[in-house]
């Protein structure tokens, strides 16, 4: 375990309740340091609505965070966040899946909501850093005068994919304690000293969202719900009726009822005539994209094309790409060898090395 940090700084701990903010609040409480614990509540009525014990911001959860900061002696408080995320995190979610794209609300939490309206609070109340439960690393780069984003020593738990969009005073006054330990080291680290919920398992759905089903949270709160349309193959033919284009994404093979005896994948989605197109294995690879809405972490711009490695889902693994910059707010991938599940609404991070070049929505 490499962790260390100066002392006698003023840090505020994101407590989510989970065993990764625990161990962080713990390791920055005990080096000496000024610190509060403050769990955000995002999802209107979480009590009924969320699924114990597979997401985060639970009732239970608050309650896991403030036993923590009791036992580390340390204060916390619960700041109502519902307004903010309900607008811009689970609207955003519902409008892009209902025009075909595949968001990921947990990366546009973390820009708008954790690294941009919690640090402003921090700094708000006269505090320096915002520290959080993530596995990842920053440094300082003396050569460039940049702040770096790195992925975490274990790679396992890297949740780099998820940060990609942090900027340079947010990557200065942020902290990941846990960048350079393993979730083995942590667990065990929370047991020595009992820390309550060292056994709790990590979220895993995404929090606004009962039992994992999409569909069914987007019939409910979306506005207008796209209505049934065709199926295609590639060639055009109509081969079925799918039930709303919201209810399928890239990749896809189960759930089609579609009789064509072969394996059929979905492929694409065409917002403007309602369709979606089913191919083979072999009809989902492709070699280019683009992506759109970037953010640079290591550099101004990519001025000549670089050979980089991309990731265009976080449980994906990231491979070699040619990367350049064609516009203000385009980049343009090529990969090496052709890839599949190239996600429109995705986002796809490039890496040079550990170190996060940045990324982007791919359009």
């Amino acid at each position: 375990m490499n962790y260390t940090v100066r002392k006698s700084e003023k840090i505020v701990i994101a407590m989510s309740g989970g065993i990764d903010s625990s161990v962080a609040a713990f390791l920055l409480k005990n080096a000496g340091n000024d610190c509060i614990g403050i769990t955000l509540k995002l999802v209107k009525n979480s009590i009924s609505d969320i699924t114990e014990g597979k997401t985060c911001c639970s009732y239970d959860d608050i309650l896991d965070a403030k036993k923590i900061a009791y036992k580390l002696e340390m204060p916390h408080y619960v700041l109502n966040f519902t307004e903010v995320f309900e607008k811009k995190v689970i609207q955003d979610f519902i409008n892009k899946y209902t025009e075909g794209l595949t968001p990921n609300p947990c990366i546009e939490c973390n820009r708008i909501i954790k690294f941009h309206e919690l640090l402003h609070r921090v700094q708000q109340i006269g505090y320096t850093y915002l520290a959080t439960g993530h596995y990842a690393r920053i440094i300082y780069n003396e050569r460039t005068g940049r702040y770096n984003l790195l992925k975490a020593t274990d790679i396992l738990k890297d949740q780099s994919y998820f940060l990609y969009m942090m900027t340079q005073e947010q990557l200065q006054y942020t902290l990941f304690p846990l960048g350079n330990m393993s979730k083995k080291e942590v667990r065990a680290l929370a047991n020595d000293n009992r820390l309550h919920n060292y056994k709790k398992p990590d979220s895993q759905d995404i929090c606004f969202i009962k039992d994992n089903n999409y569909a069914e949270f987007i019939e409910t709160h979306a506005s207008l719900i796209p209505e049934y349309g065709n199926f295609v193959y590639t060639d055009g033919k109509k081969i079925g009726t799918h039930k709303g284009i919201h209810r399928y994404t890239i990749g896809q093979r189960k759930g089609l009822e579609v009789c064509s005896g072969r394996r059929l994948y979905v492929c694409s989605k065409d917002i403007l005539h309602n369709t979606i197109v089913l191919g083979q294995e072999k009809d989902l690879l492709k070699k280019s994209f683009d992506i759109t809405n970037i953010n640079l972490i290591s550099t101004d711009t990519i001025k000549i094309p670089m050979h980089l490695s991309v990731k265009t889902r976080y449980s994906h693994t990231a491979e070699s790409a040619t990367v350049i910059q064609t516009d203000t707010d385009v980049i343009s991938i090529c990969f090496d060898e052709p890839q599949k599940f190239i996600c429109p609404g995705q986002s796809a991070v490039l890496y040079d090395g550990d170190s996060v070049v940045g990324g982007g929505i791919i359009r």
